[in-house]
């Protein structure tokens, strides 16, 4: 009796430890089964955002690829506008060497006198531009002879078709008829002259006069004439 206990005792226990072996291996079964679940759930996981990386590389990347894109083309324009501002810049250097007009004056120009031989008793006024930028030969020149007391006639008929405009280097001309009709008017010896210059309203004078000296043997009469400013010498010298 004593030995069929034990026996029994023995079996029970035998039977405990098998079901105990029987539950760990399915604990670790379980165990297999829950870790391959997450395996897969840990790569679905990484998927997305491994997709979502390759996401956002393509748009760092399209950006990184379309700002060089924007960059050479500004380049470009940068060029073009390098171009544009060396036209400019040729440009305003051409525009220094043509600055905006000014109004002929004795400051800026070098007037000169002379005798001719024709048309008789005719002299001949050159005023060349010796500035820096263009300048305006606005109407006649005002003429006092020596200490008289009244300008000297302009001959009206001498009006040119537009304002005659010197670049620097330039020439307007003027004719002086010392004396006109009738004959055997009084004379006048003269020696000294006074060139004024006229602004563009022609009321009275601008800027400094030119002051020459007179060719030898010069006289003058109060029915003499100055024309207007001329482009060309012939043109001042058909009056």
């Amino acid at each position: 009796m004593r030995n069929h206990i034990r026996t029994t005792a023995l079996a029970a226990t035998a039977l405990l430890a098998a079901l105990s072996l029987t539950a760990c291996g399915g604990n670790d079964n379980g165990n297999d089964g829950k870790s391959d679940a997450a395996a897969p759930a840990a790569s679905s996981t990484a998927t997305p955002d491994t997709g979502k990386d390759a996401g956002d590389a393509k748009e760092t990347g399209g950006g990184k690829a379309d700002a060089p894109a924007e960059n050479v083309s500004t380049a470009s324009k940068g060029s073009t506008g390098g171009s544009g501002s060396s036209g400019k810049s040729g440009s305003g250097a051409t525009g220094g060497g043509s600055k905006s007009p000014v109004t002929c004056t004795g400051s800026n120009t070098k007037v000169t006198i002379t005798k001719v031989s024709r048309p008789i008793n005719h002299l001949l006024l050159t005023a060349t531009n010796t500035g820096s930028a263009p300048c305006y030969a606005y109407h006649a020149p005002g003429l006092r002879f020596d200490d008289a007391q009244a300008a000297f006639p302009v001959l009206r008929d001498s009006i040119p078709q537009a304002v005659v405009t010197l670049e620097p280097g330039q020439s307007a001309y003027a004719s002086i008829g010392l004396s006109g009709e009738p004959d055997g008017q009084e004379l006048h010896k003269g020696t000294h002259l006074t060139v004024y210059f006229t602004g563009k309203a022609d009321q009275g004078s601008t800027g400094a006069p030119a002051e020459l000296t007179l060719p030898a043997g010069t006289f003058w009469g109060d029915n003499g004439f100055v024309t207007y400013w001329q482009s060309d010498m012939d043109n001042a010298l058909t009056y």
